[in-house]
């Protein structure tokens, strides 16, 4: 399944590339603003789906309850100390680097976040260290899952909730959708209010 992912990955990215040198502008502005969010909304519909055909996982979910909660927050501790560890080995802004950290591969909202708070070269910094955050999780998720099948969603971030749902349902198995789908939620709604807190402290 990976080859089949990322070759879609990439033949998406050669495809947008020629559409922007050589193609037509509306048809890009069709795939940004209508297909792209047609097909996760689908997606996400596909996975709910799923998830209440699932009776274990349904009975999971009640006996889980907010420890639910426990993942994600987590995560986003361990997200936030790799921020505080990597700026001090890079030698840059540590509350910059933190608050890169906390958009938890959330790079379509982290990237403009940081250069409105702490300009356009931390910024580019922040939409890429997160979109090669998706991407690891999406490109190594067959490694990982071989040490321990948790470990593919607490490095998938935010985008366990959408992007990568699919492939950790089928390298870490149903019963990680419910993990999976919850701490990718909590990440994306606390993600924005937990850059700027780490940025008032600049």
């Amino acid at each position: 399944m990976i080859k089949h992912v990322v070759a879609a990955l990439a033949f998406g990215a050669i495809a947008g590339y020629l559409n922007n040198n050589w193609g037509n502008a509306v048809a890009g502005n069709f795939v940004s603003d209508y297909l792209f969010n047609a097909s996760l909304v689908l997606l996400l519909f596909i996975m709910g789906l799923s998830f209440g055909f699932d009776r274990k996982s349904m009975a999971k979910l009640r006996k889980t309850g907010f420890k639910v909660l426990i993942f994600p927050f987590a995560v986003a501790l361990g997200s936030i100390l790799g921020g505080f560890v990597s700026g001090l080995v890079l030698h840059i802004n540590i509350i910059a680097s933190m608050a890169v950290c906390a958009g938890y591969g959330w790079y379509t909202v982290t990237g403009p976040l940081i250069i409105q708070i702490f300009g356009a070269e931390l910024g580019a910094l922040g939409f890429t260290v997160n979109f090669i955050r998706e991407l690891l999780t999406i490109i190594t998720i067959s490694l990982m899952v071989k040490f321990d099948k948790y470990i593919p969603i607490a490095f998938g971030g935010a985008s366990t909730m959408d992007t990568t749902l699919p492939i950790i349902v089928h390298y870490c198995g149903s019963d990680t959708l419910i993990t999976a789908f919850s701490s990718g939620f909590v990440l994306t709604i606390t993600a924005p209010f937990t850059i700027i807190a780490i940025a008032t402290l600049k």
